[in-house]
């Protein structure tokens, strides 16, 4: 588990989930819109007591796109980006754990706020906004295909 000691600075720090599936045609992952701004994002959110961040970011795929599966052990990466909040901006750093999607529920918490589509790797990555996650998803897309 990371901490202060790894010189993380924990206030900045988020654990995000990359929803993945095998479709017929390849690799899919799933993006999910931010609330605010409707870009395409992947769900991510602040640590939480208690919870190694792989836990973490089941709970946030959970919330914000009804997602179950099989969360890695380790973090397949990391990427960064600013978080707009009323007062100011934070520069976050989201560790990424991959989450293989067993099912979607019907119903979540965030359900009627934010909306969720599959994409193939390379539409996934046109569609994202922050360029160190598109990174991201394209080294998991050429790990995937090895």
């Amino acid at each position: 588990m990371l901490a202060a000691a790894d010189g993380i600075d924990l206030e900045r720090l988020q654990f995000g989930a990359l929803p993945w599936r095998r479709a017929e045609a390849g690799l899919e992952i799933m993006l999910v819109s931010s609330r605010d701004t409707k870009r395409w994002i992947i769900p991510k959110g602040w640590p939480m007591a208690g919870r190694s961040g792989g836990a973490a970011a089941a709970i946030e795929a959970l919330e914000e796109a009804g997602l179950l599966g099989v969360m890695s052990d380790e973090p397949i990466g990391h990427f960064h980006y600013v978080k707009r909040l009323t007062r100011r901006s934070d520069c976050c750093r989201v560790v990424v754990f991959a989450l293989r999607v067993v099912r979607q529920r019907a119903h979540w918490p965030e359900k009627h706020e934010r909306v969720t589509q599959w994409f193939s790797a390379g539409e996934a990555i046109a569609n994202v906004s922050d360029p160190e996650l598109a990174q991201l998803i394209e080294s998991f897309a050429r790990g995937f295909a090895s």
